[in-house]
Formats: structure tokens, C-alpha cells, sequence
């Protein structure tokens, strides 16, 4: 308790303040008592890890490393038990014996990574492997010996302006190289889960997977880091390692684009979904929250007018909003819309190049429902049913979840509007020709994609409206359709009678979809009218 009374000049205690910079409590100088605690470890590190000693390898920073937190380790009890009790009472409660005690062996880390810095430089392999033990070290050094996050530790010394840009080029040159062995792999394209569709929903090849994985590494190496601006730098490099993958992506797809159902294109298709699913992720993460505000900060401090009548461009500010992704990820939308059309494109190319016998059958003569004991799928619609059929199985088993159901989707559009444009209103119906039309699309069609949700006459709601208006009874059709004419075409009408609007009459109906215009266009296509009608149409 005494050696607390006893305040040694700045010029002998001040050593930790040269080697550990930062927090108010670490910028003080140690008290006596632990200086003296440390003086003799001070002096058997010195002995082991300078000069022509053995233990003094700069292939073996894990030793000196392994010997603080061993130091740290051994006298936590005694720290904690005894001395923390003495400081209680000498009027230091606010100094924590274990935090201090640490401290002061984290100057002699710091000093002797200093002064191994200037060797290691020049050496890549022993300055890799030197900062993954340093980085080790600082994330076991709080973890598992409870150092507080918001004191200093010995990460600064890597942040030194050469030491800093040797780290930088030597992550660039590791992420260059792996990224070219995930490229040029066999199985770069083949999920490492195989046809585990629990593990992997995402149906994530090893490249795509692989590259993350290392993305997620780097951001765990720099998160520690104390300055703000190095993490930036470290995310510059993070979006020029994410760019280049995405243009590496880009080439393999043009390479394969002759094939958009080959498994090599897919795979590419759920790689891109994967990386923006896992960016959208990082991005509301607080780290990379916290980023995007400092990056924001620097670039507002970085642009300060210099005189009262300049202003910062809003469109440069505007680009700060959002998160650190937006702009990559934005990139990664447009590629993956693109594949996507191409797929979706090529499948509907082949259904409609099979729709032509089926466009072109005599809908105006088909028996009515009388003259069968069960109605049956049209025989020149088989071969496009079973095209479509064969293409949803195997895209479904190919692609993710959420790509699949935007794929799907899309063609059910596709196809809606095709046959509503293409097929219905190209032709006339007799009573059979609409009760077979009606069927095929019922019963056989939307059922295609009842495997994918509940209510697929939900997607084709302009074929289910129009063949619900072409099987309408007589008398309901002509009335409606007279009410649609007197509607649409300014017939004249009493002007005492309240005028009913057309879109109320056709959702009386069931038709929510089609416009007044189309549905009128759909009931002339009916043959089953009187002579007076049949002209009409």
C-alpha cells in the first residue's frame, strides 16, 4: 500500500505510454506496485525473445504471444485476490489490477512486434502467418481473458502506414489466388451438400460458397481493428475483391449462355442469388451499419466547402445513403434478372413452338359435353403439357427456392398472356370448342402448377376469366354482353335509368380481371348466338 504513495517522473513510468496508445485509463502510466510485478517478467521476456536466442524466431511469434497470455493467465488469482483489495482501499477503485497488469505486458508485445516489423515485411509467408497469430492473440486476449474491448491492445502496430499497406496487398494477393482456384475447380459449379435440399436450400455451388466464406473471413480480421479508416480501407478492398468476382461470374455466363437450362448456367444463376442474399444480410449488420456512417463522415470531412458559395453535388451525398452493398448488390440484380429472362425465355420459346396444332384446331366444331361419357385432354395439347411439365421438374430440382418461384411465376405470365392473346382471341368457340378449352386449362394446365402453391388459377386469371365468359349460359351472355355494348359504345339508353357500370356487372360474374373491353371482345368470339349475333362477331 505504501509503493501507491510513491509517484516515480514521467520519464521512468511513461514506457506503456510509448508502446500502448489509446483510452483515458490506458494513457496513465502504471502504478508502482505493478511496475515492479512486471519488472522481472519484463526482464525473462527480453532474455527469451531478443538477440541470438533460440526462442527469438520470427517464424514463431506464437511463443512470445503463448507466454504473455500464460503470464496473464497465471496471475489472474493473485491480481484479483490480492491486489485488486489493496487498490480498493488505497482510494484506486476505478483501476482494475488484471486490466493494468495486462496492459504492461502488452507493451513488451507491442514493442517487440515493432521492432520485428522492418524483417517481416520483406518476408510474405512470415508476415502472413505473424499477423494471423497477432489477430489470434487480440481475439483470445478478450474472449477468454475478459480484456475489455475499449482498451488498447497491439493491433496498432499492424496499423502502421508500411505495415498496414503490406497487409492490404498481401490480403488482395491470397483472395486473388483462392478466387482462381475456386474458378478453375471441377466441381467449382456442384454443391458440397450434394441433393441435400435441407442443408443447402440455396443449392450454392462450392465457388460461390467458397468465396463467401473467405469474404466472411476478411471481415472477421479487420473487425478488431481500432481506427475507423483502416476498416474502411479494408472494405474498399472487400467491394474490388466482391466486384471482381461479380465479372469473373459474368464471363463464365456468356461463356455457357448457348445453354440457360445447362447445370453450369443454373449453378451460376443460384451462385448470384447466394451472394446477394448474403450481402443484403451483411448489410444490416451493425458493423457494416457503423461503416457505411463512418464512410459517409469521412467523405463529408473530405468535402467541406472552402468558401460560403460552393456546395457538395447532392448526388454525391445521395450515393452515401443506404448500405456499403447497395451499389454491388444493385449490379447482382441486373445480372441475375438477366439469366433469369434468358431461362424463362428459352422455356416459353419451346412451349410456344408446341402450341402450334393446338392454336389451330377447330374450335368451332368440338362435340358438347353431351356427346361424352368424360371429357379428355386435347391430344395436340399433350406434347406442350409434357414439355412444360418436364422443364418445371428439372428446373425445380436445379435452382434455389426463391429463384425457382420467380421462375415459375414469370412463365405462368407469360403463358397467361400468350394464350389469352394467341390462342383465344384468334378464335371463334362453338358450346364444345369452350367446354374443351375450359377443360384443358382447368383440369390440366394450372393443375402443372398446383405443385408450387395452392391456387395456380390465381396466375392465370385472364385464361380462367376468359373461359368462364366463352362457357357463360346463353341468355347471360347475350345480357351481358347487350349491357356492355350500351356501356362501351354510347348506345342509347333512357336517361331517367341510373347507367350500371360495366366493371360492377362483369364482377357480379366472376371476372375481375379482364377490362370491359376484353371481355366484350371474349363473348364475341362465342358461335352459339343468333344469326344477328354471329354477324356481329
Amino acid at each position: 500500500e505504501q509503493l501507491l504513495k510513491i509517484q516515480l517522473p514521467d520519464t521512468i513510468s511513461g514506457r506503456r505510454h510509448q508502446s500502448v496508445p489509446s483510452s483515458d485509463q490506458g494513457s496513465q502510466p502504471l502504478l508502482l506496485p505493478l511496475q515492479l510485478l512486471i519488472k522481472p517478467l519484463r526482464k525473462r521476456f527480453k532474455y527469451h525473445f531478443s538477440g541470438a536466442k533460440q526462442t527469438n524466431a520470427l517464424d514463431k511469434p506464437e511463443w512470445y504471444l503463448t507466454q504473455i497470455l500464460g503470464w496473464i493467465r497465471d496471475h489472474a488469482g493473485f491480481l484479483d485476490q490480492n491486489i485488486q483489495p489493496l487498490l480498493n482501499r488505497a482510494g484506486y477503485p476505478h483501476v482494475e489490477a488484471k486490466v493494468e497488469f495486462t496492459q504492461g505486458l502488452l507493451a513488451l508485445v507491442a514493442d517487440k512486434l515493432a521492432h520485428d516489423m522492418d524483417a517481416l515485411l520483406y518476408d510474405e509467408q512470415l508476415f502472413s502467418h505473424t499477423i494471423d497469430e497477432v489477430l489470434l492473440f487480440d481475439r483470445e486476449l478478450r474472449d477468454s481473458y475478459s480484456y475489455p474491448a475499449s482498451q488498447p491492445g497491439v493491433l496498432h502496430v499492424l496499423t502502421s502506414h508500411d505495415s498496414f499497406q503490406r497487409w492490404i496487398t498481401v490480403e488482395r494477393k491470397f483472395a486473388v489466388e483462392k478466387m482462381d482456384l475456386l474458378f478453375s475447380s471441377e466441381t467449382a459449379w456442384t454443391s458440397q451438400y450434394g441433393d441435400m435440399e435441407d442443408v443447402d436450400d440455396l443449392k450454392t455451388g462450392e465457388c460461390a460458397e467458397g468465396f463467401m466464406a473467405l469474404m466472411l473471413a476478411l471481415t472477421d480480421r479487420y473487425k478488431p481493428l481500432p481506427s475507423a479508416a483502416n476498416k474502411l480501407a479494408f472494405l474498399d478492398l472487400q467491394l474490388e475483391l466482391l466486384d471482381d468476382f461479380r465479372i469473373r461470374l459474368t464471363q463464365v455466363m456468356k461463356s455457357q449462355a448457348q445453354d440457360p437450362l445447362g447445370a453450369t448456367y443454373l449453378s451460376i444463376l443460384n451462385a448470384v442469388h447466394y451472394v446477394i442474399s448474403v450481402l443484403r444480410e451483411w448489410s444490416e449488420t451493425v458493423f457494416f451499419l457503423q461503416l457505411q456512417y463512418h464512410r459517409a463522415e469521412q467523405y463529408r470531412s473530405s468535402t467541406v466547402p472552402r468558401d460560403r458559395g460552393s456546395t457538395v453535388p447532392e448526388d454525391r451525398l445521395s450515393s452515401l445513403d443506404g448500405a456499403v452493398f447497395d451499389e454491388l448488390i444493385t449490379l447482382l440484380e441486373l445480372l441475375r434478372s438477366d439469366m433469369l429472362s434468358a431461362v424463362c425465355e428459352l422455356v416459353f420459346r419451346e412451349v410456344k413452338a408446341r402450341c402450334k396444332d393446338y392454336r389451330e384446331q377447330s374450335w368451332l366444331s368440338l362435340p358438347s359435353d353431351k356427346e361424352y361419357i368424360s371429357r379428355a385432354l386435347s391430344p395436340a395439347a399433350c406434347p406442350l403439357l409434357l414439355l412444360l411439365k418436364d422443364r418445371l421438374h428439372a428446373l425445380s430440382t436445379q435452382l434455389s427456392a426463391p429463384l425457382f418461384t420467380r421462375v415459375w411465376q414469370r412463365l405462368a405470365d407469360m403463358l397467361n398472356t400468350y394464350i389469352l392473346q394467341e390462342i383465344i382471341l384468334t378464335n371463334h368457340f362453338n358450346e364444345g370448342g369452350a367446354a374443351q378449352l375450359q377443360f384443358d386449362m382447368a383440369r390440366n394446365l394450372f393443375p402443372l402448377f398446383g405443385e408450387y402453391t395452392p391456387r395456380p388459377d390465381n396466375y392465370f386469371k385472364d385464361v380462367k376469366e376468359a373461359c368462364l365468359l366463352l362457357n357463360l349460359k346463353l341468355g347471360s351472355a347475350m345480357l351481358l354482353t347487350e349491357m356492355l355494348k350500351k356501356s362501351l359504345h354510347g348506345s342509347k339508353i333512357d336517361p331517367n335509368t341510373e347507367k350500371e357500370s360495366p366493371e360492377k356487372a362483369l364482377m357480379d360474374m366472376g371476372v375481375f380481371k379482364l377490362s370491359p373491353h376484353e371481355a366484350e371482345q371474349v363473348l364475341n368470339l362465342r358461335a352459339n348466338w343468333t344469326a344477328g349475333k354471329q354477324g356481329r362477331s
